[in-house]
């Protein structure tokens, strides 16, 4: 594998058979990282993932609460604090978050159909006291991009132009950008150029085909020439595929790491 990025995968995506400790050591035996969602859930234990070795480069920030209400901001700290202390079990990966806090099945627990400015003002208060925990903590937080047609309707800030504009609002190297292209294609489309706009910003990249949010070459997206692309912008970090594998993630797996490898000539 001869590969500019840093590839990861989502455990909770891939080998679904498996408990999630070995979901990350299978991933891990492709000599890439990994990721995670919920490290809070009972079924996940932070000390047997770390002592497999397997580098885990990104997991959710938060439990609950949002970026504008006032106790649902309060409840957004507090619970990214918890996530900043837990993330150190693995040796304090980026931590992912949202416009809002998502409920069963990806459902937005705080719907929102327009964004008002005291939401806009509310949010970038809120991610500089954010910004304020990373450098406590030293780590760093990204916002992730979803999409509204099809996963997370009624999801606020969530095109990736309106998270970018929070991110570069705020200006802290602590807050960053977690581009997610699935989402991205699915709202606004024109990936290339938004990962040229995004990158001074963003913290990771994350890929999945459209329709089916499965792995590269299953879809419509041409993931071949955006890594082209993004190599050719000098962008060396994370890119992680958050998909399900179409047939079996012995085959998924290794399409999307070929798909962002050998890209010379």
């Amino acid at each position: 594998m001869n590969t500019p990025f840093e590839l990861a995968v989502c455990a909770e995506m891939q080998f679904l058979d498996l408990p999630l400790t070995e979901r990350v050591k299978r991933i891990g035996e492709y000599g890439i990282a990994a990721e995670l969602w919920n490290w809070h859930e009972s079924h996940v234990d932070l000390e047997a993932i770390a002592a497999t070795g397997v580098p885990i480069l990104n997991m959710n920030a938060y439990i609950s609460g949002n970026l504008v209400e006032e106790d649902g901001i309060e409840e957004f700290l507090r619970t990214a604090e918890l996530g900043a202390k837990k993330s150190k079990i693995l040796g304090s990966p980026r931590l992912n978050f949202h416009g809002t806090g998502l409920g069963e099945g990806g459902i937005p627990v705080m719907k929102t159909e327009v964004v008002t400015g005291k939401m806009w003002a509310k949010a970038t208060t809120t991610l500089l006291r954010l910004a304020e925990i990373a450098e406590k903590h030293d780590v760093v937080y990204q916002m992730e991009n979803l999409n509204l047609p099809v996963d997370h309707r009624g999801t606020p800030f969530s095109h990736p132009e309106d998270v970018l504009a929070l991110i570069q609002a705020v200006d802290s190297p602590r807050i960053r950008m977690n581009l997610d292209l699935y989402h991205a294609q699915i709202g606004d489309g024109n990936l290339i150029e938004t990962c040229r706009e995004a990158l001074p910003y963003v913290g990771e990249i994350q890929v999945a085909d459209v329709p089916g949010r499965c792995e590269p070459g299953t879809g419509e997206i041409n993931y071949r020439n955006i890594a082209v692309a993004l190599h050719e912008m000098g962008y060396t970090g994370t890119v992680c595929m958050e998909a399900w594998a179409k047939t079996d993630s012995e085959v998924a797996i290794p399409a999307f790491i070929q798909t962002f490898s050998d890209l010379e000539g």
